[in-house]
């Protein structure tokens, strides 16, 4: 059966995915994961939280998905050997360079190329496994038929995002935030961060959520309040695909989300796949769609008083 991955921006949030069904839970090493610092964790944190993995039987994933510089491989390298020797041996990743790294210095390490590697088709799926990845996640508009392609012809394991953000361009690519946040810094650990580039340590602050002047050949204004498309989204309804189509992991992202959302989702998608798989035959959608659809109000509610946030921040000079 497809495991369920769900997201943990912090400890306890890490309990309420485990506690509500969650096979496995990715976790952000601090400085290393896209992610603001108070959505990442410590070492002291990921040791913690892979003894509670440990302890329920299910697995903890850490992630390490930007993008270094050649001086911080070095830093990665002691901060993954640290995270090994505690027992740590699942990691998501995005650079190639890093994951032959880590896997010639821990063979048994279990390694997955992020959704910010953009892998749309079968030859990004074979590159990141000769560089050592056990299974890729599925560029979020990748079609059934390339994924069925990967399961069926690439040899590696398919994860699945079920409920994300799209990206006006290619998840990962996108360099608009860093036009707007421009900075650089680095840390007492030598670890570079640009606030504008998750890539390299900073955010997405979703500058395509504002509103834009469409603007023509000859500079005249078009249109105003123009939308760039980037929305969050559940699958829900692929569910019973992905599952007859053997994917290995459905991923429910939403570190940034509060608590008692991300346990609601996690439940949700938990009783969701195990009433498929227990009657196949059976299944029907349309008795999920109304509390599918109430946890969608309360994720888009929070999602926008993110939002507003990060593009406020982003116009702070």
């Amino acid at each position: 059966m497809a495991e369920l991955l769900a997201s943990g921006g912090s400890m306890e949030m890490v309990r309420a995915a485990f506690d509500n069904g969650a096979d496995a839970v990715y976790v952000g090493a601090t400085g290393w994961s896209r992610r603001r610092s108070q959505y990442e964790m410590d070492d002291a944190a990921i040791v913690e939280a892979q003894r509670y993995a440990r302890s329920a039987g299910r697995i903890l994933r850490v992630a390490f998905n930007t993008l270094p510089a050649s001086s911080e491989v070095p830093l990665f390298l002691a901060r993954t050997d640290a995270l090994y020797a505690a027992g740590v041996r699942d990691f998501i990743l995005t650079d190639p360079g890093l994951m032959m790294a880590l896997k010639n210095r821990h063979p048994d390490t279990i390694l997955h190329a992020s959704v910010g590697c953009t892998i749309i088709n079968i030859q990004d799926a074979l590159f990141y496994k000769e560089a050592g990845a056990s299974q890729v996640v599925a560029e979020c508009r990748m079609g059934k038929a390339t994924m069925r392609r990967i399961k069926a012809e690439a040899g590696v394991g398919l994860e699945v995002l079920v409920h994300a953000t799209t990206c006006y361009t290619l998840l990962g690519r996108c360099t608009m935030s860093s036009y707007t946040k421009l900075g650089h810094r680095v840390d007492a650990s030598g670890k570079d961060h640009f606030p504008g580039s998750p890539n390299r340590g900073g955010l997405c602050y979703r500058i395509c959520l504002t509103d834009w002047d469409q603007v023509g050949a000859a500079g005249e204004l078009e249109a105003s309040g123009v939308e760039l498309p980037n929305r969050a989204y559940f699958l829900a309804d692929d569910i019973p695909y992905l599952i007859d189509h053997g994917v290995d992991t459905i991923k429910i992202q939403g570190r940034e989300y509060s608590v008692p959302l991300v346990g609601r989702m996690v439940r949700f998608y938990r009783e969701l796949i195990d009433a498929c798989v227990r009657d196949r035959a059976g299944f029907r959608m349309d008795p999920w769609r109304e509390r599918m659809a109430r946890i969608v109000a309360d994720r888009d509610a929070e999602r926008r008083e993110k939002t507003e946030g990060l593009i406020s921040e982003s116009l702070d000079r």
